[in-house]
């Protein structure tokens, strides 16, 4: 079995790789003119040449490689090889004009990383006097890295699977990657542009002003978290806060289901029970941390009906978002969350984690493992989702990525530990990371050794695209062996 699988796999064609890679860097080099223009308007001459650099250079490499001959049909590694070399491109591209407001090439690497990936981890001590144009160009970064992981995780690494066929209009289009890709893309494109513009609209009839409203939706909507002050969610007034934290938990939902709900005024089983979960997950995490709060920390009810759901919301929905230091809760409330971040929102949505969709595919066979035992030996019962049969594939994939997920959180634990770290905070911090959640307990600043900056830059990246694609990219036979004919 192992011999005929390897002799009906094929390995990456460059010319496709190359080809998708050049197109993908004028989309990049498209993206890169926003800030490009918002540097000019702000009169940020500096950073306004190294945004041109960049998109010069963009364009002339995506045109020069989009222009190569390539077979049109596009293998399940080459897309995944192309999604991984993008969200490793990129923020290696975006240290440059980073690099114009101040930082260093490892802190501007790092904010990069986590804009594209939309973490929201900072090392930056303070955002007082930081350049605006550094506060839009990673905000803006987060708004397209969500948009981002959205159409590549639909389109590439889900399929086939429950979500992956969430906002396909055909069987040829859910087969065709490129297709397929162009498919979600625009309608995933109507849907984040339709909460963008709600976002803002809201944020300005909460007070809050025109640039912070944008920057603030922006981070919002992508669950990324990169809030445009040091006090995040505290600077703002109470309505604010709430309707920036609804914002973020309608990034955690998947976009398939405002898609089906408002245009095609139809249903799914499965969108409705990943937005039932979503919430019902937000519930509970808020009443365990405002218990923690309570009992341990000694927190009076105001102050727990306050915070408790914002921060119980944020890192569900891996938004990253904070109304308090998360420095200052104590240790049953910093557990809960260390969980609901590993966890995360719904697949197929903004948000980071493992996905609570795997959460309820590995309960559904837990439950059915547990209903086996009462039943007669010739009782046939099948794992069934949201009324659907699970099929072995989906089931490994679910149990398979949580355990990736974990042994990465575990491996990039140990060295903060060695170091001389809190083992609970360090544990905060890379499930943060992993999650892509971005809340943080201090452990992350410029004075963090680079050794801990590289691990957790490794976490985002890991964790944005869930581990898979990376394990491609760097598989041998992704690269050697027979290649498919075809043009």
């Amino acid at each position: 079995m192992g011999k005929q699988s390897i002799e009906l796999s094929y390995a990456v064609r460059f010319r496709v790789v190359f080809k998708y890679f050049g197109q993908l860097s004028l989309v990049l080099a498209a993206l890169s003119l926003v800030p490009l223009v918002m540097s000019v308007i702000f009169g940020d001459t500096s950073v306004s040449l190294r945004y041109g650099i960049v998109i010069g250079g963009l364009s002339a490499s995506g045109f020069g490689l989009a222009r190569l001959r390539a077979p049109s049909r596009v293998q399940v590694n080459e897309g995944m090889v192309l999604v991984a070399l993008m969200f490793i491109s990129t923020p290696i591209v975006m240290s440059y004009p980073m690099m114009g407001s101040g930082l260093n090439f490892i802190d501007a690497f790092f904010e990069a990383v986590s804009g594209v990936t939309t973490t929201g981890l900072s090392t930056k001590a303070t955002l007082a006097g930081a350049p605006q144009m550094f506060l839009f160009a990673r905000a803006w970064m987060q708004w397209y890295g969500g948009l981002g992981v959205i159409v590549f995780s639909l389109a590439l690494i889900m399929q086939p699977g429950l979500v992956a066929k969430g906002l396909a209009a055909t069987a040829a289009e859910t087969d065709d990657l490129v297709g397929g890709t162009r498919a979600y893309a625009r309608r995933a494109l109507k849907v984040y542009g339709g909460l963008t513009a709600l976002g803002i609209i809201g944020s300005l009839a909460v007070g809050i002003g025109f640039l912070d409203a944008v920057l603030y939706t922006f981070a919002a909507v992508s669950t990324g978290g990169f809030a445009p002050n040091d006090g995040s969610l505290s600077t703002l007034g109470r309505p604010a806060q709430l309707w920036i934290t609804l914002l973020c938990l309608a990034g955690a939902i998947p976009l398939a289901f405002y898609y089906r709900v408002f245009k095609e005024k139809q249903r799914v089983a499965v969108d409705f029970l990943q937005l039932q979960a979503v919430i019902i997950a937000s519930l509970v995490v808020s009443l365990a941390v405002g218990a923690t709060m309570w009992l341990s920390a000694g927190m009076d009810w105001l102050q727990v009906l306050h915070h408790a759901p914002l921060l119980a919301i944020s890192a569900q929905s891996t938004a990253g978002f904070s109304s308090m230091p998360c420095a200052q809760l104590d240790g049953g409330s910093k557990l809960v969350l260390i969980f609901s971040m590993l966890v995360g929102g719904g697949a197929g949505s903004t948000a980071g984690g493992f996905k609570l969709l795997r959460l309820l595919i590995v309960a559904s066979v837990f439950r059915l493992i547990l209903l086996r035992t009462g039943l007669s030996k010739h009782a046939v019962i099948e794992p069934r989702l949201a009324g659907r049969r699970l099929i072995d594939d989906e089931i490994h994939a679910a149990l398979l990525l949580i355990v990736m997920f974990v042994a990465v959180v575990v491996f990039s634990w140990l060295p903060f530990v060695a170091m001389g770290y809190s083992p609970l905070d360090s544990l905060f911090e890379v499930v943060s990371a992993t999650g892509t959640a971005g809340l943080s307990v201090g452990l992350t600043s410029a004075k963090l050794p680079s050794l801990l900056k590289g691990i957790l830059c490794v976490d985002m990246l890991m964790g944005r695209l869930e581990i898979i694609a990376w394990l491609v990219m760097f598989y041998p036979g992704t690269w050697f062996g027979r290649r498919m004919e075809g043009t």
